[in-house]
């Protein structure tokens, strides 16, 4: 074995002898702070930063991780981070006690340090702390990737992807524009609540665990319930139970919560996320459209005060448009409503080909479905989705594929329902809710009999559910939406990853 000492090691022998200095960092439990950076480079005049130094200033304590050192013989500069900003702090032998001077020695880039000092400037023009006494307060026993910094430029930080999504607390230390990111989703968060709490609903929660997990086409996650040995379900949507709340006459209600889809990842799924579901009693479809339009807008001010939504390449001022599915899917594939009438003419307008959109290379075979509505909804992605830039919503979509949405009165075979989209994405998912038991039932016998066939993501019966319709819902407006998703698109994310402060990740070597 090798007698060179690691790292880790000298960091855990300095640690020992801060220790035994009487300077134990982890023995400190709390360390009062004036201000954060921001605040004292912002008050640094007030507080007596620009006095000449012969002058008393303002005392002043600061807390912060080390992310830069600079030893100079008998003094030293070294950067303090609160994690959003940083200011310097300059040490000084004559000016620390022999044991703070020695404490200060074993201090490295990554332990945090509270100081006592003042406000001062540098030859350099720098704002800075004189530091007249000091407490360690950690000690890091591993290296971080904090890089080199200057002038809001960084070099030779964390840049492994992986490694950011697998080490998250390193990317909130390394890099600023993941970290605002991150921290942005929770303002969204908080602005999204605002706004419902402002317009009179009630934020509710509804269980996880569930006998039968409805209000999506999805498969499940099942998990075992030991107190009354039940096999039960995660949750995958938070609808039936927001819709029971509905038939108790309370008139508007919504929920953010995590539901669990056990389905495929990519940049846009995760199997665990968060949703935003709402309902309005007495509002029908188009009320809903204008509530999305308003909550766009509302966030948008919200978080994003002094310069609008300029990360995202779209006007959510405006109102979105309004369209046809079947109108918006002739358009772009030439198939005509009478094509796709049913599910043979559909056929047979495709013949047994594959069909492909050229401008995207996405494909359908028609074959492959087992209903028209599946067919419909296929078309949709393939053809019509990429061109839905400019904020829209998507009306009328077929019967089958929608379980839980009224009946178009005008046209049989489809619904009451839109999606919305941005940037060729589904951002929400609206009905006009089903009200009425009798229709609610057939709806779930019809995906019963899929389920039969085969179709593990059929809706599943739910006779709790139905004795609630039973018992009377008023007519309901209701939306979902992707907190995750709305997150991406208002943040300029790429990856559904960017968003998420500890995405699942497979274990290593897997």
């Amino acid at each position: 074995m090798s007698e060179e000492r690691t790292l880790r090691e000298i960091r855990l022998e300095k640690l020992a002898r801060l220790r035994s200095l009487g300077m134990d960092p982890f023995a400190v439990e709390r360390f009062e702070r004036t201000d954060t950076a921001e605040g004292l480079l912002a008050r640094f005049d007030v507080l007596g930063g620009h006095q000449d130094e012969a002058e008393a200033k303002t005392p002043i304590q600061f807390a912060g991780r080390i992310v830069s050192l600079r030893m100079m013989g008998k003094a030293a500069f070294a950067h303090l981070s609160d994690g959003d900003h940083r200011i310097q702090g300059y040490f000084r032998k004559d000016d620390l006690s022999e044991l703070e001077w020695e404490a200060f020695g074993l201090l490295d880039i990554g332990d945090h340090l509270g100081v006592n000092g003042r406000l001062f400037l540098t030859k350099t023009g720098e704002k800075s702390i004189h530091v007249e006494s000091l407490t360690p307060l950690s000690k890091a026993l591993e290296t971080l990737p904090l890089g080199k910094e200057k002038d809001g430029h960084q070099w030779y930080g964390l840049e492994d992807v992986e490694a950011r999504y697998r080490h998250r607390h390193l990317d909130l230390l390394t890099n600023h524009e993941a970290r605002a990111r991150l921290l942005l989703r929770s303002r969204i968060v908080s602005a999204v609540r605002r706004f419902f709490d402002q317009r009179g609903f009630f934020e509710v929660e509804t269980p996880m665990l569930q006998l039968e997990a409805g209000g999506a086409a999805a498969r499940t996650f099942g998990t075992h319930y030991n107190a009354y040995d039940l096999e039960v379900k995660l949750r995958i949507s938070l609808e039936l139970y927001l819709k029971r709340v509905i038939c108790g006459d309370v008139a508007k209600v919504y929920e953010i919560g995590r539901v669990f889809r056990n389905e495929g990842v990519s940049n846009r799924h995760n199997p665990e996320f968060t949703l935003l579901e709402w309902y309005e009693a007495y509002a029908n479809l188009e009320d809903v459209m204008t509530t999305v339009e308003d909550l766009f807008r509302f966030v948008i001010a919200d978080c994003f005060p002094h310069e609008g939504d300029k990360r995202s390449p779209v006007d959510f001022s405006k109102p979105w448009k309004r369209v046809q599915l079947l109108e918006e899917i002739e358009r772009h594939s030439g198939l005509t409503a009478e094509d796709l009438s049913s599910l043979d003419r559909a056929k047979l307008a495709l013949g047994e080909r594959e069909v492909v959109n050229p401008a995207t290379g996405k494909r359908i075979s028609a074959g492959e479905e087992a209903h028209l509505g599946g067919l419909i909804e296929k078309l949709l992605e393939v053809f019509v989705e990429p061109t839905l830039i400019e904020p829209t919503f998507v009306v009328g979509y077929p019967i089958e594929t929608s379980p839980l949405a009224k009946r178009d009165p005008n046209r049989p075979g489809f619904t009451r329902r839109f999606e919305g989209y941005v940037l060729g994405r589904e951002i929400c998912n609206a009905f006009s809710e089903i009200n009425d038991p009798l229709d609610q039932r057939e709806r779930f016998e019809a995906q019963e009999r899929e389920r039969v066939r085969g179709d593990d993501e059929a809706h599943p019966m739910d006779e709790e559910f139905l004795y609630a319709l039973e018992c009377g819902m008023p007519p309901t407006g209701g939306c979902g939406i992707g907190i995750d998703r709305m997150v991406m698109l208002l943040t300029g994310a790429e990856h559904l990853r960017e968003v998420l402060l500890f995405p699942m990740m497979k274990p290593r070597g897997d």
